[in-house]
């Protein structure tokens, strides 16, 4: 008797996860489009709602759904290797691929530069940062240059490589990436039956429950009080 292959919905990005996603990409082109025009308050709203979500984010990767934890989507360069040779794992096709993992890790890696950079920056003309005060003269000058120079155009080409690579594999590889980011559920293909998992395809699916979205509302809740209190600091 073999073993046959089943296809089921499962529940892969917990809702927390995905109204961050959201969140941040809304929140992130506001900053783009405030700061190239000068808008500095929203621009400096906008900053800590990004920070805001930057420590949810960086909690949520240790205690959210189990495909939204760093822990599955930290992958060996021989897993990135195999991937690139057109040999990846099934996990991969699940959650992040090796790929999408080192796009993350790249873009939360830079964000949070971006946003400590600038609550170090200080313009001299209407715009300082709440940290500005805190640290020396050399680090605000550092700081400042790499906010408004390299900083900036590194987000906006990161964003704009996002993009593509999302249109890349909707429309040409065909992978559906826009609608479980908005439902939370894929169509997982794996063997047989598991009652294990409860989800009927051996696919462990991530925790989605009143709880665990009770604690993301509490840790959110914390981590904003975090950056108001950041930002309580600006003079």
């Amino acid at each position: 008797m073999t073993d046959t292959l089943s296809v089921a919905r499962t529940r892969v990005w917990d809702l927390p996860t995905r109204l961050f996603h959201w969140a941040l990409a809304f929140a992130v082109i506001g900053l783009i489009v405030t700061g190239l025009n000068g808008i500095m308050e929203w621009h400096f709203r906008l900053g800590y709602t990004v920070l805001a979500l930057l420590l949810f984010r960086l909690v949520w990767g240790f205690v959210g759904g189990r495909w939204s934890r760093f822990a599955a989507f930290i992958y060996a360069p021989g897993s990135v290797i195999a991937y690139l040779r057109g040999k990846a794992h099934p996990d991969h096709l699940i959650g992040h691929t090796p790929l999408g993992a080192l796009s993350v890790f790249a873009v939360l890696a830079l964000l949070i530069l971006q946003v400590a950079t600038g609550l170090m920056a200080d313009d001299e003309i209407s715009a300082s940062g709440p940290l500005t005060r805190f640290v020396s003269g050399a680090m605000v000058s550092l700081a400042t240059g790499w906010h408004k120079a390299q900083g900036k155009w590194i987000v906006i080409v990161l964003v704009s490589l996002h993009v593509l690579a999302v249109l890349f594999y909707v429309l040409v590889k065909r992978h559906r990436l826009v609608g479980p980011m908005l439902s939370g559920d894929k169509l997982v293909i794996a063997g047989p039956a598991s009652n294990k998992n409860g989800n009927g395809n051996g696919v462990a699916p991530s925790r989605d429950d009143a709880a665990s979205r009770t604690l993301a509302l509490l840790l959110f809740a914390l981590c904003a009080g975090v950056a108001f209190w950041v930002a309580s600091l600006r003079l």
